[in-house]
Parts: C-alpha cells; sequence; structure tokens
C-alpha cells in the first residue's frame, strides 16, 4: 500500500486521468442505474401500493387489465373478502382549462373495497361524489389544483379534483380514481359489463370460470408493455459497461506496469518478494477504484438533487452499494491481468547483465 500510495502521488497527471475514466464510468453506472430502478417504479407503483399479489383477467385479454372486460356471467360465482377488490381500467387523456392535457389511466373503484380505502393522499381528501376524482402527484407536479375541473376524452362532463395521491401510477401512466359507473361510461357499447379486473393481496386467491383467469401478480406485471424489454435494455447496458470498466483498468495497468519492468528488476534484485510488487499494482487498482467511485456518489447525489421531480430516477443505497461493490471487483480483476508479467520479470535481463 505504501508503495503504491507513493506512485500515485508521484504520478499525479498520469493517475488522475485513470481516476477520471473511472469517475466516469461509475456516476453513468449510477446514472443508468437508478434511471432504469426509478421507471420500474413508475410501471408499478400502484400495483405495489395495493400489495397485490394476484389478479382476475379475461383470459383473452393477453394480461393486459386496460384491455380485459370481466361480465357479470365471468364473476357469477367469485366471492371476495376484505383482501379483494374490483377495479376497472381504461386509458383516457385528462384536460382542463389552461393546463396541458395528460395521457393517464382511469381507474374506476368500489367505495366499499380496500383499493379506495387505503388510498395514500399527499393533499384533499378521497373522491365521495360522482362528479369527483382522485389523481396521481403527477398532475400535482403539471401545475393541476385541487378543485380544478377535469373532462375525459371527448367528454363533456367535468370532474372535480379533490385530492391528489401518492406512488399511483402504473405502467408509467399517472391514475385518475373514481366511481365504477364513470369506467363503464367511458367503456361504451359494453353490456353487462362488471370490472376489468380483479386485484387480490392474497397468492391463494384463484378464480377460473367462464372467461375470468387467475394470474401471479409477478406474471402480470411482466407483461405490462415494454416492463421487460426496458428492464433488459438497462441491465444490458450497465453490464456493458463494468466490462468496460474491467478493460480500461486492465489495459492502464498493464500499460504502467510494462513501463515499471526495469523498476520492478531493480526491487526483485533488492530481495523485495514479488507477492509485494503485486500487492502494490493490486493496492493501486482498489485506490484508483475507491477514489473514483467515492466522486462519482457525491456527483450522483447533486444530481439527484438537482434534477426535477418529473424525472424517473430512484437512486437508492442499494444501488450505491451494488455499483460500488462491482466497480471494486472489476478493479481487483483488472489489476490481476498484469500480474503474470510482475512475477516473470528477471532481474539479471531487465537491468541488463
Amino acid at each position: 500500500m505504501y508503495l503504491a500510495f507513493k506512485e500515485i502521488k508521484k504520478e499525479k497527471l498520469r493517475y488522475g486521468l485513470i481516476i477520471l475514466m473511472i469517475f466516469l464510468i461509475s456516476y453513468l453506472i449510477f446514472m443508468l442505474s437508478s434511471l432504469a430502478l426509478g421507471l420500474a417504479s413508475e410501471n408499478t407503483q400502484a400495483i405495489n401500493s395495493w400489495q397485490a399479489k394476484s389478479v382476475v383477467l379475461n383470459k383473452n385479454a393477453n394480461i393486459n387489465m386496460s384491455q380485459s372486460v370481466l361480465t357479470q356471467k365471468d364473476l357469477k360465482n367469485v366471492k371476495m373478502g376484505k383482501n379483494e377488490a374490483i377495479v376497472g381500467e381504461t386509458p383516457v387523456v385528462a384536460k382542463a382549462a389552461k393546463h396541458a392535457s395528460i395521457s393517464a389511466q382511469f381507474l374506476g373503484v368500489n367505495k366499499s373495497q380496500f383499493i379506495y380505502k387505503e388510498q395514500e393522499l399527499i393533499a384533499g381528501r378521497k373522491a365521495k361524489k360522482a362528479n369527483e376524482v382522485t389523481v396521481d402527484q403527477a398532475f400535482k407536479i403539471k401545475g393541476y389544483k385541487l378543485g380544478d375541473k377535469i373532462t375525459l376524452n371527448d367528454s363533456k362532463k367535468k370532474y372535480k379534483i379533490v385530492g391528489f395521491v401518492k406512488n399511483a401510477k402504473i405502467n408509467i401512466a399517472p391514475i385518475i380514481y373514481g366511481r365504477m359507473a364513470t369506467w363503464k361510461s367511458l367503456r361504451e357499447g359494453m353490456v353487462n359489463v362488471k370490472a376489468s379486473a380483479i386485484i387480490s393481496k392474497s397468492s391463494k386467491f384463484n378464480y377460473h370460470y367462464k372467461n375470468a383467469k387467475t394470474y401471479p401478480i409477478k406474471t402480470f406485471i411482466n407483461k405490462l408493455p415494454g416492463y421487460t424489454a426496458q428492464n433488459a435494455t438497462f441491465e444490458l447496458m450497465i453490464g456493458f459497461l463494468f466490462v468496460i470498466s474491467l478493460i480500461i483498468i486492465a489495459v492502464f495497468l498493464y500499460i504502467l506496469t510494462m513501463q515499471k519492468m526495469h523498476n520492478f528488476a531493480v526491487m526483485r534484485a533488492q530481495g523485495i518478494p514479488s507477492k509485494t510488487l503485486v500487492g502494490a499494482t493490486t493496492s493501486q487498482s482498489i485506490i484508483l477504484v475507491v477514489v473514483g467511485v467515492i466522486i462519482a456518489l457525491i456527483a450522483m447525489g447533486i444530481t439527484a438533487v438537482a434534477l426535477p421531480k418529473s424525472v424517473p430516477m430512484n437512486f437508492t443505497p442499494a444501488i450505491m452499494i451494488v455499483g460500488s461493490l462491482g466497480m471494486l471487483l472489476m478493479g481487483i480483476i483488472g489489476s490481476l491481468i498484469p500480474v503474470r508479467s510482475i512475477l516473470k520479470v528477471d532481474p539479471a535481463k531487465a537491468i541488463g547483465e
């Protein structure tokens, strides 16, 4: 460790450039990981807030709640307890005077069931009347206020915003909570329609009848449009960044090692064991990675505070720990690449004897 510090202190510019590269890669890894987690969270915020474990949908709806319709016949034999709730979902465009239109998902809910009762409000109250709705906090970020009246799609009927709900998004779209009757009116032409789905907090709830089929919530989440592809893309990008960091560290250390072979030969001739030289190279790598990652964490913390709330970023301690350990592991592996050259150094040849 002493040799590592002495050399880094002597060659500040050279090692500073390596630290800069590690910082940039680490920062990008933290950024992409935070965005990936933030986007994934916005896909499933509402589902997580419901603590859902299973969902009943129309078996022909391709496990998509907005496309699912359950009729009275489908739900004829269903027995629901306090852990089950029916919902009706349909995509809408919310409009209001002097405000930007927002693409959202309207969810019709029953006042006697848990989804309505457990709404976590950040402002206002729950909807009590047919012309009242509660909306996700994204509406508040867009400038909507309590008391604003919105229209849905081409309907002339206006609905008053009486509350803002925390973490009410599904498939990235903000949710508008209202009555089941409103949902039915938005799904014009449907006969004997009862709901889009049954949401259950129990993994043991299993209902099959006519066109109704129960799915585990994990299966439902993985079928959300774009969810799996989005996560796979981010994971691939982050994986490539770790590989790139490994290559950069290995190449830099190998080049530096080759340039120092004469010095290593002299030290070997003086009786310094190979393990000391190997330890110095590994220590250098660890120091460089630690410094670069710390700077990246500081920069990422500033970025997370500075970015607007509309950016779906979730910079969590888990990302900090996993990203840092991943970079440290890449640094250690990268430092082992030039070890073979150090072990094979011939003092007599290197010194020129």
